[in-house]
């Protein structure tokens, strides 16, 4: 491709390629809404908003004229993780049923404000993730937005989404393996990955979408996109992440509090003695 003959897009295209395809995303959480109005849960959620998230980068595609490399580079990536995250989570789904935090936010909203099973899904869920898909997936979109070839920084942040992959791909497999056992129910896994941090999974996913905001970043224009990871951290270790898993699993398991004591809530680290 002749790069002399690309002419930048404007401010203006860029806003409009956002907004469009936040329209895109929308639409579909819309349409998968009516599915959940049919099934009568919204569990399913979590195993399509890493898909969405690369439906966005795919949609960006064919309507920006960035480096080609860059733009395969942010794309593949993000289709390796979101189609390992995405069919782990529907197998997760499929296996186990209705995800009791979300059966917890309809039950509590049709409690407090009387609300319908319908009105709550659209308005505490598939409206939410939308937007929460769009944010976070910034990197993938604004990185395919300038024509500036790769340079290491991209080469670094290719390093650092990979390994956030294999992390959480580990970490889940360690997980799934401990769990098929019945001699661990009601056990905490404190080995393999889960020895030096509770979350391996979520300090993948973080390690991915900071590795794909180094690779929009050098561009300049990708630097913006930098919404996106921070807010994604930021919901893993303060928001809907940590916390609610954390606070179902005390419940459960009668040690996770000691496991608590001695490991690393995200970032990995040697466990305390």
């Amino acid at each position: 491709m002749d790069r002399r003959r690309i002419t930048p897009m404007t401010l203006t295209d860029i806003l409009i390629l956002l907004g469009l395809n936040l329209a895109l995303i929308v639409a579909v959480m819309l349409g998968l809404w009516l599915v959940a109005l049919r099934l009568k849960d919204v569990s399913f959620i979590d195993a399509v908003w890493p898909l969405g998230m690369l439906l966005l980068a795919l949609a960006t595609l064919p309507r920006t004229e960035g480096d080609p490399a860059r733009k395969a580079l942010l794309v593949g990536l993000c289709a390796v993780w979101a189609l390992r995250l995405g069919l782990h989570l529907f197998r997760r789904w499929r296996a186990s049923g209705a995800d009791g935090r979300y059966v917890q936010i309809v039950e509590d909203q049709e409690r407090n404000k009387g609300w319908s099973f319908g009105k709550t899904a659209l308005l505490f869920v598939f409206l939410p993730q939308a937007v929460l898909a769009w944010l976070t997936s910034l990197p993938v979109q604004m990185g395919q937005v300038a024509a500036q070839p790769l340079s290491v920084i991209a080469g670094v942040g290719a390093v650092l989404a990979v390994v956030g992959i294999v992390f959480e791909s580990v970490g889940d497999a360690q997980l799934a393996a401990f769990k098929r056992d019945p001699a661990n129910k009601g056990k905490v896994l404190d080995t393999g990955l889960w020895r030096y941090t509770r979350h391996p999974n979520y300090f993948g996913d973080a390690c991915v979408w900071w590795g794909l905001w180094l690779i929009a970043a050098e561009t300049g224009v990708g630097l913006w996109s930098i919404a996106g990871p921070i807010f994604l951290t930021f919901t893993l270790t303060r928001w809907s992440g940590i916390g609610i898993t954390e606070k179902a699993t005390h419940s459960s398991r009668p040690g996770y509090g000691d496991y608590v004591k001695r490991t690393s809530a995200f970032v990995p680290w040697p466990p305390k003695t």
